[in-house]
Order: C-alpha cells, then sequence, then structure tokens
C-alpha cells in the first residue's frame, strides 16, 4: 500500500482547521500542525492543542511572520493545508513563497472555506474580501503549485444552530427574518464533513488543480424551504419577516467594520444566491459529494433534529 501523504494543517486551532486536523488523522495520515506558542495562552486553544497530542499530531511551534519556522515545518510534509482566518488571508503570500523554497510539496490548499473567490455578486465590503481569495489563488497559480481549492460553502455550526439570525444563540420558535424572498439556494455543511472532504481530496489526481465543491443535494436548500423544515419540527408557524434586498444593501452602507463584512456576505449567500447559482464545470471544478459517494454527509435534515 502507497504511504499515506505527510499532511501540515497552517490555522490549526481555528474554526475549521481543528476537523481537517482530526480528519487527517482519522483517513491514517501522519499530520502536522503549526501553532502559534502566544495563541496558546487562550485556554481554549491550549485545549484544541492538548488533543491534538493526544490524537498523535505533531506539534510544531511556528508562525506565518516567521519565514524561517514556516520552511521548517513544510519541509517535513506533502501537503500543506491553510485554515487562516479571514484576516491573514492576504498574508498567505508567505506560505506560497515557503512552499515555493521548499520544493517538495505535491498540493496545497490554501484558506477557501467558504464561498467561492471566482464565482459571485458581492458588494463591498464582502467583494474585496473575496478579491484577496482570488488574488491568491493566481499567484498559487502562476508559481505552478499544485493546488486543491475547497469552497465549503455554510458551516452548518455558524449557520443552522440559529437559522441565520444575526445575534441569536438556537433556532428561532417565533419570528425568522429572512433576506431577500427566501428562495435562493443555499448549501450548508457540518465541519465534520468538510473537514472529511477536504483530506478526501488532498490525494485524489481528479481534485488537482481544479475547485472542489462541497455541494450535496440533500444539503441545498432555499431558507423558505429551511424555515418549513423547522416548523415541521416543532409542530409551530413562525412569524416570517423578509427584508428586500434594497434595505439589506442599505444596511450594508450603514453598518460598521465588521458588521458590514457579515451583512456583506449574507447578501451574497441568501439574496444572490451565490453559491448555487451557477453550474461546476468539468474545466473548473468537481463535487465533493459526487466524488465520494461513500462519505455519509449529515443532512440539514438531522442536523437540525438537535435543537429540537
Amino acid at each position: 500500500m502507497a504511504e499515506k501523504s505527510r499532511v501540515l494543517v497552517i490555522g490549526s486551532t481555528g474554526s475549521i482547521g481543528k476537523f481537517i486536523v482530526e480528519a487527517s488523522v482519522k483517513f491514517g495520515h501522519p499530520t502536522f500542525a503549526l501553532v502559534r506558542e502566544s495563541s496558546l495562552s487562550d485556554p481554549a486553544k491550549a485545549n484544541i492543542a492538548e488533543g491534538f497530542k493526544s490524537l498523535g499530531v505533531n506539534l510544531l511551534y511556528g508562525d506565518v511572520n516567521d519565514q524561517e519556522s514556516l520552511l521548517t515545518a513544510i519541509k517535513q510534509v506533502d501537503v500543506v493545508i491553510s485554515a487562516v482566518a479571514q484576516q491573514q488571508v492576504a498574508i498567505q503570500d508567505r506560505i506560497v513563497a515557503a512552499i515555493k523554497a521548499a520544493g517538495n510539496i505535491k498540493r496545497f490548499l490554501p484558506s477557501e472555506f467558504g464561498n467561492d473567490a471566482d464565482h459571485h455578486h458581492a458588494v463591498e465590503p464582502a467583494k474585496t474580501v473575496y478579491a484577496t481569495k482570488a488574488k491568491i489563488r493566481r499567484l498559487v497559480e502562476a508559481e505552478g503549485i499544485p493546488y486543491t481549492h475547497v469552497v465549503s460553502n455554510a458551516f452548518s455550526g455558524y449557520h443552522l444552530s440559529n437559522l441565520s439570525q444575526l445575534g441569536a444563540t438556537a433556532p428561532p420558535r417565533d419570528k425568522v427574518v429572512i433576506f431577500g424572498d427566501g428562495n435562493a439556494k443555499v448549501v450548508f455543511n457540518t465541519e465534520d464533513d468538510i473537514g472529511t472532504y477536504t483530506i478526501k481530496a488532498i490525494d485524489d489526481p481528479r481534485t488537482l488543480n481544479k475547485i472542489m465543491y462541497i455541494r450535496p443535494p440533500a444539503n441545498t436548500i432555499s431558507m423558505n424551504e429551511l424555515v418549513s423544515l423547522w416548523e415541521r419540527k416543532i409542530g409551530k408557524t413562525l412569524e416570517r419577516v423578509y427584508v428586500p434586498e434594497e434595505e439589506v444593501l442599505k444596511n450594508i452602507q450603514e453598518a460598521a467594520f465588521p458588521q458590514n463584512v457579515i451583512l456583506a456576505v449574507l447578501h451574497s449567500v441568501f439574496v444572490k444566491g451565490d453559491q448555487a447559482n451557477f453550474e461546476i464545470k468539468p474545466s473548473f471544478g468537481v463535487e465533493a459529494s459526487k466524488l465520494y459517494p461513500d462519505v455519509k454527509y449529515t443532512t440539514v435534515d438531522q442536523y437540525m433534529d438537535q435543537f429540537i
């Protein structure tokens, strides 16, 4: 049997990084996590790092801003997965430079894990966020580094746990606010499943130099359909308050950072339908649930049961 690729996860203690690390271990890959020593002063991140150790993950202390530690880490592996936070996306050019200098990496997955940077109708300030991701894509391509871009769409843990109600901590039981007409299709995936599909892709020739979209049919659902599903589960009809696009755009312009970014992303997803309003063509992309029918992903229906 071929040896499993050695995997380095950068941004390993973040909201999606830890799930990628766990999936990598689960599938038998020698797994390395780049950890900033300063971040371990945060008890939550320290606990995640301790959990990694118990799984047999190799903790490497370093930082994207420290080229020497970055290069040392990259030289020990075959695959680099970046799961850095949104505010660090731009400095991934340092990861690209280190990969180029190391010369041993057979696949790089930049920090995407959200909406597609090349297919969207986002307004500012989200437009600039996506442009930054796209700039990293173009740099990776220009440098000739083998890549896979993972477009995971909406995180279930973030959106389904409160039906995308800003500031709410649980799904609503009386009133729900819906951006636009509620008919745009949105794709919800659990963080566990995103980690699984990401690791499945790293050695797959079908995902080489492609965008891999995680767009399972059962999880591609409109807000109206999602609310109806929730109503059936709790046996109650919710008051639906629709916010027209003009009002959403006005709210974006009037909001301060980071609220304006959040609203602009929600506009792109829930009003424009940017997660599912285009065809995935073989020239640029593949769809994860078709590539890996063996993965029993968690459906939106199943996920919502925990909140009843």
